[in-house]
């Protein structure tokens, strides 16, 4: 693949909970784990850029969560609360008993209710790009979050997901991880991975309830300019989350590959030794 980080003999699956889970694991063999949970609607190529820095500071495994990118999908775990129980049974098929689990955008939201209920698994946090609150939505999310699966029967997801994203990541993507987007929203896929954010209605201000009680380490990195989840919920999460520490990027809604290089910058700064300090 491009750059040369990910090697597609390293792409795996993994069942967990009667579903095949799309992976790729590299890094280091000693440490703390990251556990990588890859962004909607891209998938675990979207960590293309900050790979290599990451592999760096422990062993890591960059998963396709249920219904995104290439990993099966079930109706019942889309939306961010049941997702988060997914987490938990993820974390436990890979083995892994403590991590930094690094988790942008539609990730956020599962993470922070796995943590909530079992908080002994998170070291630490990265959130970020994941819509907090439905009055905070940007524009478009929102209309997402407002949809009907019926209004999009019949539409192909694939090939808008490669004009949005190609459209509006401040860097050019690589046709061959533009096509690994494609597939992981084609044909109906993008209108069922769609119905986790319907849900937002439901879940969020469930979330808003219990994050004064999450007391893992939680960096929430927004991007400066993103349309679809406007830095406000990045303050938000940050206002609510008694352990939290908030960065500000110029960014887009891609900040992994946006600000390649001050994600990993933060990121690492946190896992290193930030995390212990809030």
């Amino acid at each position: 693949m491009a750059n040369g980080i990910f090697i597609k003999e390293k792409i795996d699956h993994l069942p967990v909970d009667g579903l095949s889970i799309r992976y790729v694991k590299a890094g280091k063999e000693n440490g703390i784990p990251l556990l990588l949970t890859a962004p909607w609607p891209e998938s675990i190529f979207a960590f293309n850029l900050v790979w290599s820095d990451l592999c760096k500071l422990g062993p890591v495994i960059a998963v396709d969560l249920p219904g995104f990118g290439q990993s099966s999908a079930r109706e019942d775990l889309m939306s961010p609360d049941a997702m988060g129980n997914f987490v938990i049974k993820l974390m436990t098929a890979f083995g892994i008993e403590r991590a930094h689990v690094i988790a942008p955008d539609v990730g956020t939201l599962a993470t922070l209710f796995a943590a909530s209920k079992r908080p002994d698994l998170f070291e630490s946090i990265v959130a970020g790009s994941g819509g907090a609150s439905m009055p905070l939505l940007g524009e478009s999310l929102a209309q997402v979050a407002a949809s009907k699966k019926a209004s999009y029967v019949g539409s192909d997801g694939g090939e808008q997901v490669v004009k949005f994203v190609s459209g509006s990541a401040r860097v050019t993507i690589p046709t061959e991880i533009l096509e690994d987007y494609r597939l992981s929203s084609e044909g109906q896929r993008w209108n069922e991975a769609a119905d986790f954010v319907r849900a937002y209605s439901t879940d969020l201000p469930r979330l808003e309830k219990l994050l004064p009680d999450i007391q893992t380490p939680v960096l929430v990195i927004s991007g400066k300019d993103d349309p679809l989840v406007p830095l406000s919920n990045g303050d938000f999460l940050a206002g609510l989350l008694p352990h939290s520490l908030a960065e500000i990027v110029e960014a887009g809604h891609f900040v992994w590959e946006d600000a390649s290089a001050d994600y990993a910058r933060l990121v690492s700064s946190w896992i290193m030794d930030g995390y212990r300090s809030v």
